[in-house]
């Protein structure tokens, strides 16, 4: 479905992108406008007005955050097209056989990874993303996070727009295979700095070499969500599953080793 201008464009962006902060989903405060790989990301909407990033892997796939699209929510991909928005729906999603909704809040293992597939190819002017397979980013090596959320927490009206923040790897729990956590390197995940935020969820975390992992989650100060550390899914672990599924479509992803 492509709607991009009219009456009808103008209820459907309504629909899918007028209520930022009714969802629980994750966007880059205190980062800077732009970031890597502008032209292999887009939007990811659903009609109970959340709003996410997704990564281009090939002309008709993204990869995203599963809890973006769980619940049964309609979705759209979302971008704009000579200031005009275009709204497509998927022909299908396939979440991570390991994504528990719940997990986060009952301490569960999860693997928040979600693919989606179009039925119609993207324009010319998207590329697919470099995904890295390889080492897992070392504590204190830098990682850049990118995404379309909010710029300040709680300002729906600042979403939209592609942000980047350098962040520096945390590892608060202990070396992990499954997850990668980042902070702000002035404040190291105890004080208030730059990360994810509500919209950023599905976005890429850059390491050297590519996109390392999938931002999933964020936490900050005094019961606030933003700000301390963001977490996000490594995806060199769950290459069997991406390859596999992509391979189901009659699509692949582009995979580089870190150095």
């Amino acid at each position: 479905m492509h709607i991009a201008n009219g009456i009808a464009a103008i209820g459907l962006a309504c629909a899918f992108a007028g209520s930022v902060w009714s969802s629980p989903t994750q966007a880059v405060v205190a980062g800077q406008e732009g970031g890597p790989a502008a032209d292999a990301t887009l939007m990811v909407l659903n009609a109970r007005g959340g709003v996410c990033t997704g990564i281009v892997l090939s002309t008709r796939t993204i990869l995203t955050a599963a809890h973006c699209a769980a619940g049964g929510a309609e979705l759209r991909v979302h971008w704009r097209e000579g200031g005009e928005p275009v709204l497509i729906a998927p022909a299908s999603v396939a979440m991570h056989p390991e994504f528990e909704a719940g997990a986060i809040r009952s301490r569960r293992r999860t693997i928040d990874l979600a693919l989606i597939r179009l039925s119609t190819p993207l324009p010319g002017r998207f590329s697919a993303a470099s995904l890295v397979d390889g080492s897992l980013p070392r504590a204190g090596s830098s990682v850049t996070l990118a995404g379309y959320g909010v710029s300040r927490e709680g300002e729906a009206r600042s979403t939209g727009t592609y942000r980047s923040a350098v962040l520096a790897t945390v590892e608060p729990y202990g070396p992990g295979r499954i997850l990668l956590w980042a902070a702000d390197s002035t404040g190291g995940g105890k004080r208030p700095g730059a990360g994810a935020c509500q919209g950023d969820s599905g976005g890429p975390i850059f390491g050297a070499d590519g996109i390392v992992a999938v931002t999933s989650w964020s936490t900050g100060p005094s019961g606030r969500q933003c700000g301390l550390l963001s977490q996000g899914v490594l995806v060199a672990p769950q290459r069997g599953w991406i390859d596999s599924t992509l391979s189901q479509w009659g699509e692949s992803a582009r995979w580089t080793r870190s150095r």
